[in-house]
């Protein structure tokens, strides 16, 4: 207990005279006390290790020795032996503290500036000889005889002395002289004869007359007083200070009416009286304004600046004192006059007054509230033309904005966000330290609250402040610094929006401050935005980056995407679940793409979902099976918070789209119309040009699509994205270009949302083509592949069908000897082939009456989307479609 009274006894001390609290019972002095209890508790310092220290003094000898200042060495050696002869705990720490201010002793330090310590003097002894060398001590005849101690004084007497000394020693010594030994001046006292001036002394108190027999003071004057008494009051008032003539009721000042001015009326007098009482009244606004706390900083700054302005006016009505108080001047007492004067003189105090009084009713934007007033009450001075107040508020406006942008300026200039600053319209959002979200994520404008109460001439500027600063935060974290050459300025003085003894002053306030604020936040933007579009280009491969999706998403070289389509159409078509195995399309993708120099092959990933190996055999002869393939190219961070995961869905969805183009392009190619004899050819030539017609005009189509998308839309856009990023002013506006690329490439590709039911009718057809190749391979390839034991029968029955065509009389004598043996043979191929080919011939004409439907309704849905919001990529792949109806349908020559 006794150490921890000692730690609290320290404690107080210290506050006391850190903080020169003198006061142990205020809430300040206790919050204080309990927080350097904390930062005891918290900070438990551990002693100094001893060992260190001689290890360090070791080393230092050494180094001396090294460095051939041996002397030091020999020196330093010599006194630490001397120091072990005694003992004491603080030494190590003592010699931690001179090695920690010891500044390079090896360079500076000299033996010879050393002074050595004086051996100390031993005290002599003193012997008698010393002391009376004479001799003459206690050598008087009375020094034997006895001593009688109680023949002067009595017991009372010693008594008295002992209290007396006792109080002596205990009373502390002052220079003040006790009242007992003051002596009042006889010139204090007067002697009665001077009756005048007693009499104009209590006629100058005339609030003290007690024979009034007036009582209330709203009733009619009574007492006459003098004119200087009245403006001796009214100064009074004017000054916040008690009045006999005025009193304060609710906010009001009130005049007593029980006081007039001889050879005035009552109702000038009143009326006179009225108007200094108001503006008294607006003055107690301004002072109980001023003797309130504020915890804002601008508003503290706007409180100093009422201040000033109240200490003026006070030296104002003091100077007017001091004129009727000295005697050397002669001043006409004119009540008038004073107040024409303090009209003059409170028109400043009397407009902030008035300012004050619309920010009294205490709300979370009255900060906001009173900045804004300030520079309106400035712009209306300035139009009034009162130039001299203009200038003052302007100062005041300038001084208070300086102080409000305090946090603005840290942002612009740092990227960082002011923790002092409790109301900024900036929030800090982040929740994690992934970067590929920094511009999007980890700072907002906030919007709901702070945004709306922003000062009205600080909106317009407010997202391009944010932006300044996100790009600071940007190139931090890119470790990019900027060009201490060149600094930037990020401030806005009185004398940068008027300056001195020029023309600015016709032009208004509100136009001088928006411009050079304007124009003060365009530079830091412009500076910042360039510098961070230069580290995306150049350093964080921006450029490389686009290049790399245009290739891998939109197409771009097909001599690359080649072996990845055939490895996956080869894999559908056999069957195979292998098909949608993503560590064998990644290494697929990784290979093909890995000839390109500005992509890195370990970025790209092929993913595909789980159930796209249950739902595989279902889907298998559909192109929708292409969507559980999605291509990922992992980019940069500094490159992911311009393309965004939004914008990487399109590219995905895009990618797939022309995949399936492919798909449906690749089935027919390979699925050729093969024959088995020539009596299939020769039949064929006749009977199935529907087959060929279907097979051309699908290949037509699939080629105008995929040309039109890949030749026109994504190469067309694509040089405008290039042409956008390069001249946008920031990197929002590098994301927003790259936003309407994406959903402009979108709706030009027909995948937007808008346009589904048109991608929905390609995508059938797309279908169909597949149907159509599947048609096809199972008519030609079967029987290619099918070796069945009645070749021969084949055989035979094409000798029948070649016959037909043959001359009469060339008739072969062997068909004589066989037809008996294959009567019943030839009856049944002949029925199941008839059946076959009906059906065959059906299938395909559904599929062509299907084809030309679809094709139909795609035409008029593009050429309706095209003239409600007119993108012309629609209209001419609309004509496109067209050229070949009129052929489409000349061909359609089998029903």
């Amino acid at each position: 207990m006794a150490v921890a009274a000692n730690v609290s006894a320290l404690t107080d001390e210290l506050i006391i005279a850190v903080a020169k609290s003198d006061r142990k019972d205020t809430p300040h002095f206790r919050n204080l006390k309990r927080r350097t209890e904390d930062t005891f508790k918290s900070h438990a310092y551990a002693r100094t290790d001893q060992f260190a220290v001689a290890s360090q003094l070791e080393g230092l000898q050494e180094k001396f020795q090294v460095l051939c200042r041996d002397e030091l060495a020999d020196a330093l050696r010599i006194r630490l032996t001397e120091l072990q002869e005694h003992q004491s705990s603080w030494f190590p720490e003592i010699l931690s503290l001179l090695l920690q201010l010891a500044d390079r002793p090896a360079q500076r330090s000299r033996v010879d500036q050393v002074v050595a310590a004086k051996p100390r003097e031993e005290a002599k002894a003193l012997v008698w000889d010393e002391l009376d060398a004479a001799g003459s001590a206690y050598c008087g005849e009375n020094i034997w005889e006895d001593v009688d101690y109680g023949a002067d004084s009595s017991d009372e007497d010693l008594a008295s002395v002992s209290t007396d000394s006792y109080h002596t020693r205990n009373q502390p010594e002052t220079s003040v002289t006790t009242e007992e030994d003051y002596m009042i001046p006889d010139e204090v006292f007067t002697s009665g004869e001077n009756d005048e001036l007693i009499d104009s002394i209590a006629k100058a108190q005339f609030w003290r007359d007690k024979e009034s027999p007036v009582t209330d003071k709203a009733g009619p004057a009574s007492q006459v007083i003098t004119e200087l008494q009245v403006v001796r009051e009214t100064i009074f008032m004017l000054q916040g200070l008690p009045t006999s003539l005025f009193w304060r009721v609710d906010g009001n000042i009130e005049i007593d009416r029980r006081f007039t001015i001889a050879d005035l009326s009552n109702e000038a007098f009143l009326s006179l009286m009225r108007s200094l009482s108001s503006t008294g009244a607006k003055l107690d606004v301004l002072r109980q304004f001023c003797n309130a706390p504020q915890d804002i900083p601008y508003m503290q700054t706007f409180h100093r600046g009422l201040e000033s302005c109240l200490r003026k006016f006070d030296l104002f009505l003091s100077n007017v004192q001091h004129q009727y108080l000295a005697q050397a001047s002669i001043v006409s007492i004119s009540l008038l006059q004073l107040s024409e004067d303090v009209w003059q003189e409170s028109r400043l105090p009397l407009m902030l007054s008035d300012l004050v009084s619309s920010l009294m009713p205490s709300t979370s934007d009255t900060a906001t509230q009173c900045l804004d007033s300030l520079y309106d009450l400035v712009c209306l001075t300035q139009a009034a033309g009162d130039d001299g107040i203009f200038e003052t508020l302007a100062e005041l406006f300038f001084s208070c904005f300086e102080t409000y942008a305090h946090p603005i300026r840290m942002w612009m200039e740092k990227g960082q966000l002011d923790d002092s600053a409790a109301e900024f319209f900036i929030c800090n959002n982040q929740n994690d330290s992934d970067l590929r979200t920094l511009w999007h994520d980890w700072y907002a404008l906030d919007k709901a609250s702070m945004l709306p109460n922003l000062p009205k001439f600080i909106q317009p500027f407010a997202h391009k402040i944010f932006i300044t600063g996100k790009s600071m935060v940007f190139l931090r974290h890119l470790n990019t610094t900027e060009d201490d050459e060149s600094p930037r300025k990020v401030s806005l003085t009185l004398n940068e929006v008027l300056p001195p003894d020029s023309s600015s002053f016709c032009l208004p306030f509100s136009v001088l401050l928006e411009s050079s604020f304007g124009r003060l936040v365009d530079e830091n933007h412009g500076h910042t935005s360039a510098l961070l579009r230069r580290e995306l280009g150049q350093k964080c491969g921006l450029w490389t980056s686009l290049q790399g999706l245009e290739y891998i998403y939109l197409g771009r070289d097909m001599s690359i995407f080649g072996p990845i389509d055939s490895k996956i159409f080869e894999l559908i078509d056999r069957g195979k679940g292998t098909w949608s195995d993503r560590f064998l399309l990644t290494e697929v993708a990784q290979s093909a793409f890995s000839t390109l120099p500005f992509i890195d092959p370990s970025r790209l990933i092929v993913r595909t979902p789980k159930e796209a190996h249950s739902n595989a055999v279902s889907r298998s002869r559909s192109v929708k099976v292409l969507d559980a393939i999605s291509f990922d190219y992992i980019l940069p961070w500094p490159v992911a918070n311009i393309i965004t995961k939004d914008t990487l869905l399109g590219y995905r969805r895009i990618s797939t789209f022309l995949m399936q183009l492919r798909r449906a392009k690749h089935t027919i190619v390979k699925q050729r119309l093969q024959h088995n004899n020539q009596s299939d050819k020769i039949q064929d030539s006749r009977n199935n040009t529907l087959s060929y017609a279907l097979r051309h005009n699908m290949l037509w189509f699939l080629n105008v699509v995929y040309s039109h998308m890949t030749d026109f839309v994504i190469s067309a856009a694509a040089h405008s994205l290039g042409k956008d990023l390069s001249a946008s002013a920031d990197v929002d506006a590098m994301i927003a270009a790259h936003r309407s690329f994406m959903h402009s490439l979108e709706e030009q590709c027909l995948l937007s949302a808008n346009l589904n039911a048109l991608h929905q009718a390609i995508i059938t057809i797309l279908d169909l083509c597949v149907s159509f190749a599947d048609i096809q391979n199972s008519r030609y390839g079967d029987h290619n592949l099918d070796p069945t034991p009645t070749a021969t029968k084949s055989a035979k029955s094409m000798h029948r069908k070649n016959a037909q065509y043959s001359e009469p009389d060339q008739d072969d004598p062997s068909d004589e000897d066989d037809d008996d043996d294959d009567d019943s043979d030839a009856d049944e191929d002949n029925l199941a082939a008839s059946f076959h080919e009906a059906h065959y011939m059906q299938r395909l004409r559904d599929i062509k009456d299907q084809f030309n439907r679809l094709l139909a309704f795609i035409v008029t849905g593009l050429r309706g989307v095209g003239r409600v919001d007119g993108q012309l990529s629609w209209e001419i792949l609309a004509e496109k479609l067209e050229w070949r109806k009129a052929s489409g349908q000349q061909q359609s020559l089998v029903r």
